[in-house]
């Protein structure tokens, strides 16, 4: 707690008593990279705080040193690792998490997201407080839900979970084909079913995005195996240069 207040501190220039009505010194969760505090804004409104570590910046970049180095080993030494681009996969893991820990950024992404969905019955997005949002700080609005792998939870308050999980692909499906913009970490964890059975989605540090061909090829492989038009499905791979142009197509589809 007292690291969390000093982090605050330093990003606002005055202490979390002055910047909020109530601060809990208890984290309501923590997770690898930053923990969340409840908290209550002078204008009434009851949000949490998201506060990046101490020195996370610092032991990701480490750690990412030695990923770049065993990944660059493994290329040189070891032929077989090639094909699967060791180097190119730490590269993107690093873009990812040094995203993830511009907590800026993942305002900006929650405020797209929002947007987008507005209206909608299917999902509800917090909402984000940019005046309280630095690069290690993120304050947004404090939601109440059931974490949707509850099933004990989610059945005892009625929750409809066929239609949860129905509506849970058609939010997925649509971030990617109509917005193109997508939660990209959709584990339990940042997912909760609200009283009316709404899905609450949280956490957008790692949101993704895909070109009109990725998008096009994605859609005609769902399509070939609702179809069950698995030589089309294999095909689409070949395409897009998922499987080598070597690999027979007959055994793919087969497979």
């Amino acid at each position: 707690a007292e690291q969390a207040l000093a982090e605050i501190e330093s990003s606002f220039g005055q202490p979390a008593s002055q910047l909020f009505a109530s601060f809990e010194h208890e984290s309501l969760a923590a997770a690898s990279i930053a923990q969340v505090h409840a908290a209550r804004l002078h204008s009434g409104e009851d949000v949490v705080v998201k506060i990046l570590r101490p020195k996370v910046r610092e032991l990701v970049r480490r750690d990412l040193d030695v990923m770049y180095a065993l990944a660059r080993l493994a290329e040189r030494w070891w032929p077989e690792s090639r094909r699967l681009r060791p180097v190119d996969n730490v590269t993107e893991h690093d873009k990812t998490i040094i995203n993830e820990l511009d907590l800026l950024r993942e305002a900006a992404n929650a405020a797209q997201l929002r947007r987008n969905w507005l209206g909608s019955p299917l999902i509800y997005v917090p909402q984000v407080y940019f005046e309280y949002c630095r690069k290690s700080v993120m304050v947004m609005e404090r939601i109440h839900g059931i974490p949707i792998d509850d099933m004990e939870a989610l059945n005892a308050a009625g929750v409809n979970i066929p239609r949860l999980a129905a509506n849970g692909v058609e939010i997925f499906f649509t971030q990617v084909f109509r917005d193109n913009f997508f939660h990209a970490d959709m584990h339990p964890g940042n997912l909760f079913a609200d009283a009316n059975g709404e899905l609450v989605m949280v956490d957008c540090g790692i949101m993704g995005r895909l070109g009109l061909k990725e998008r096009r090829f994605l859609a005609e492989i769902l399509y070939g195996f609702i179809s069950r038009n698995y030589r089309r499905v294999a095909e689409v791979h070949f395409e897009a240069g998922y499987v080598p142009a070597h690999h027979s197509v007959e055994n793919f589809t087969q497979a």
